[in-house]
C-alpha cells in the first residue's frame, strides 16, 4: 500500500470512531443525524478505496450511488421526524421522549 492508500484508509477509520463517538456521547437529535452522516462518509470512502485497491471502479461506483441514494432518504426521514419532535416537544432531547403517545 502506498501512503495516499494509507491516508485514505486511517481518515475512514477515523471518522468512522468520530461518528460513533458523537452517537454515543449526545442526546440531541440532530447531532444523531450529523453522526449517521459522518459515518456513511467514511463507509462511502472505504469503498473508493477498497476499488481502488482492486482495481475495478465500476462496482464500487454503483454501490456508492446506492449508498448516497439511502444516505439522502434516511437524512430526510430522521429530519422530518426531529421537526416533528421539536413541534411536539419544544426540545430536541432524546431523553425527553418518554412523553410521547400514540
Amino acid at each position: 500500500m502506498n501512503t495516499l492508500t494509507m491516508a485514505m484508509l486511517v481518515t475512514a477509520f477515523l471518522l468512522i470512531v468520530t461518528g460513533l463517538f458523537m452517537l454515543v456521547r449526545t442526546n440531541n437529535l440532530i447531532r444523531i443525524i450529523i453522526a449517521v452522516e459522518i459515518v456513511m462518509k467514511a463507509i462511502t470512502l472505504l469503498l473508493i478505496l477498497a476499488g481502488y485497491i482492486n482495481g475495478s471502479e465500476l462496482l464500487p461506483q454503483a454501490f456508492i450511488v446506492t449508498v448516497i441514494v439511502i444516505e439522502v432518504v434516511v437524512a430526510v426521514v430522521a429530519a422530518g421526524i426531529a421537526i416533528r419532535i421539536y413541534r411536539h416537544n419544544g426540545d430536541l432531547d432524546i431523553r425527553k421522549l418518554n412523553r410521547l403517545n400514540g
